[in-house]
């Protein structure tokens, strides 16, 4: 568990996190064995290993907000309370603010003689920069490093750093260079793809910069 002001943060494993503070927020939960119910669930994206309806099973209560792409809905449909987002567009939970982040790859291909991508623009997959109790988490998603992160400032940065279908170490260094967070933590490694070297990596790369790396321990 990582502690930062006034909320605190669980690792659940891959692209799974428990966002604590005057709510409870869950983000892709993914082969969870200990669950606590969420006020707001925020999916990413229709893939098997972020979009689990037995795990967001978990987590849900009565009153659970889902959020997701349009793409995600119809898998959702058994949960009565569901919101469909799309890239660039801001909406609130309580106190929460949600504003959704495009999230695609650049060079990471299914296909290289066609270059097709895993995880297409136009597909309209989501990044998260949630906003609780005066904190800003960013929650990349599945993406490589794209223009629409420069900026983004958040006080604490979620990145993906296993490669093949997200970025590398060296390309998730780069991108928090140009993100400017406090606070950055690797995520996508460990389970499906990546190993503990390339959280290490991604630490390594960013030891001379103003950002400090948190490597968080699994607690899912």
């Amino acid at each position: 568990m990582f502690k930062h002001d006034s909320i605190t943060l669980e690792w659940l494993g891959h692209d799974g996190f428990i966002i604590r503070g005057s709510i409870v927020i869950c983000i892709d939960p993914f082969k969870v064995a200990v669950a606590t119910p969420a006020d707001l669930i925020l999916i990413t994206h229709e893939h098997f290993d972020h979009m689990s309806v037995e795990d967001i099973r978990k987590f849900v209560k009565k009153d659970t907000m889902i959020i997701c792409p349009p793409a995600c809905a119809p898998a959702l449909r058994e949960f009565p309370k569901i919101v469909t987002m799309k890239p660039g567009q801001d909406t609130w939970f309580g106190d929460a603010k949600v504003t959704t982040v495009p999230a695609y790859n650049t060079n990471k291909y299914r296909d290289p003689m066609t270059k097709t991508v895993f995880h297409p623009k136009e597909d309209g997959k989501l990044g998260y920069v949630v906003t609780l109790d005066g904190t800003t988490v960013y929650h990349a998603g599945d993406t490589d490093d794209i223009p629409e992160m420069v900026g983004l400032a958040p006080d604490i940065a979620l990145l993906p750093v296993s490669g093949t279908y997200v970025m590398t170490a060296e390309e998730a260094a780069h991108a928090a260079t140009s993100i400017r967070p406090k606070i950055a933590i690797p995520m996508h490694y460990g389970g499906i793809v990546g190993t503990d070297q390339d959280a290490k990596r991604f630490k390594e790369l960013l030891a001379d910069s103003d950002i400090q790396v948190e490597i968080l321990e699994h607690n899912g």
